[in-house]
């Protein structure tokens, strides 16, 4: 009789054995399960943060691209406009060549050829001559030096062109020198 009482026994024991290691497997794989859990969150973040940081720096770097291009274009046109205020006084000046007396055809045709080609040089470089004459005065673009007494025209209109001022687009380069009619 012992031995079926071991019998009875053994198969007991095992049964008793086998519970705990199970509960405690599925205890470790619960915890194995919220650290991963919790690793794939704090993965996440990490990457959300970063996809973040990225679209910032994209846009930061997209709005210094464009800075720095504006910029550029600012200072070309500003060393274009320098350029062309430095020749306007020589151009003035052949304008006034023109207009005196010549005997020399040659020499004149000569002189209004150079004329004609500082006016091209110019016209490609997009400056052009401001309208003055007969207009209102307008201070944005004309400087009014004098008035004069004009009774045949409207007040604060342009009488007279004293030196004629140019644009470059919206940019003036140097404004109309007038004088402004009064009634």
């Amino acid at each position: 009789m012992e031995k079926s009482n071991e019998k009875s026994i053994e198969k007991e024991i095992p049964k008793a054995e086998e519970l705990p290691l199970e509960e405690t497997m599925e205890a470790e794989e619960k915890e194995e399960a919220k650290q991963e859990d919790a690793l794939l969150l704090e993965l996440q973040q990490k990457i959300d943060e970063l996809n973040d940081l990225l679209l910032r720096q994209r846009a930061e770097f997209d709005n210094f691209r464009k800075r720095t291009q504006k910029e550029k274009e600012e200072i070309g046109l500003a060393a274009r406009i320098q350029c062309i205020s430095d020749w306007l006084p020589t151009l003035d000046n052949f304008e006034r060549a023109m207009q005196a007396e010549c005997a020399d055809a040659e020499f004149k045709k000569g002189m209004e050829m150079i004329f004609h080609n500082f006016q091209d040089a110019f016209a490609k470089m997009g400056v052009a001559e401001i309208e003055a004459e007969g207009k209102p005065f307008d201070p944005a673009l004309h400087y009014a030096v004098s008035t004069v007494e004009n009774e045949e025209m409207e007040p604060n209109t342009v009488a007279a062109v004293l030196q004629k001022g140019y644009r470059m687009g919206d940019k003036v380069i140097r404004h109309v020198m007038v004088t402004v009619a009064n009634p």
